[in-house]
């Protein structure tokens, strides 16, 4: 085997075989929420797209940094799955069946929801920083970006694809994600990068949080463990003879201290 193949079988080996795995033991049904987005994605937009369909999607799954934050809170959830009108759909298509079908046979849909739920509210908690800190600040935003829709799964698949790679032991390629999100921000410097910095940065912490939790289990676990404790490995061995009394505790130290063929042999007798 060369030393690419060796690499790319450590770096993607664990990920590639849970994967394979999980879609073996049940098909589609491995990933139903991630079908179910799909369809979702599709339909609202269709809607968005009709004349009866705009103001109702915009409605509950637009959001903007101008908005007031409980509405832009209320309407975050879905948003993630009404996708930009200035973008094809299939790229958001394509990403959620990928990515998000990857994490939800990996780390169950409820875990994937939440990671992809975190990373968009980053992103929309951001802008309304970012639009605070202002355009002379490294982090800030200009004032028009408040006006602008903020939709779409981007920023939950690049929090979701980080989160995965770190879970499954492939550093290089999450490393390869953020650096990409880095050079779109120097490239560009909009609204959306800078989102998905925000993005990758929660998970981050979601991914440090979650080491720290499990290492202080792993501890607590093992100092709970027999002979672990420096008091349960200096107590003495309980000898039951001692506890009686008299001559019952006379013979049994008796029997205990002869050899066994010579009790046989005085049974014998």
């Amino acid at each position: 085997m060369s030393t690419l193949a060796r690499r790319a079988r450590a770096e993607w080996g664990p990920l590639f075989s849970a994967v394979r795995d999980g879609f073996a033991a049940r098909r589609w049904r491995a990933a139903p929420m991630t079908l179910a987005a799909v369809c979702l994605t599709a339909v609202l937009q269709y809607a968005q797209n009709q004349p009866w369909g705009y103001r109702f999607v915009q409605d509950i799954g637009s959001v903007r940094a101008e908005d007031p934050l409980w509405l832009a809170l209320l309407r975050t959830p879905l948003s993630l799955f009404v996708p930009a009108l200035d973008l094809p759909v299939w790229g958001a298509l394509a990403q959620i069946l990928l990515v998000f079908g990857i994490a939800e046979i990996c780390l169950g849909w409820w875990r994937t929801l939440l990671i992809g739920y975190a990373a968009t509210l980053a992103g929309t908690l951001y802008a309304r920083v970012g639009i605070a800190l202002g355009p002379g600040s490294p982090l800030g935003l200009p004032a028009s970006d408040a006006r602008v829709v903020d939709t779409g799964p981007s920023a939950a698949v690049v929090g979701l694809a980080v989160y995965v790679c770190w879970r499954y032991r492939a550093y290089a390629t999450g490393a390869l994600v953020a650096a990409l999100m880095v050079v779109e921000v120097v490239v560009k410097n909009n609204l959306a990068g800078k989102e998905h910095l925000a993005a990758i940065a929660a998970v981050l912490v979601l991914c440090a949080v979650t080491a720290r939790r499990h290492r202080g289990g792993g501890r607590r676990s093992g100092s709970s463990g027999p002979g672990s404790g420096r008091g349960s490995a200096e107590k003495p061995p309980i000898q039951s003879w001692s506890l009686r009394r008299g001559a019952a505790q006379r013979r049994s130290w008796w029997k205990a201290r002869r050899p066994a063929r010579a009790r046989a042999g005085w049974r014998l007798r």
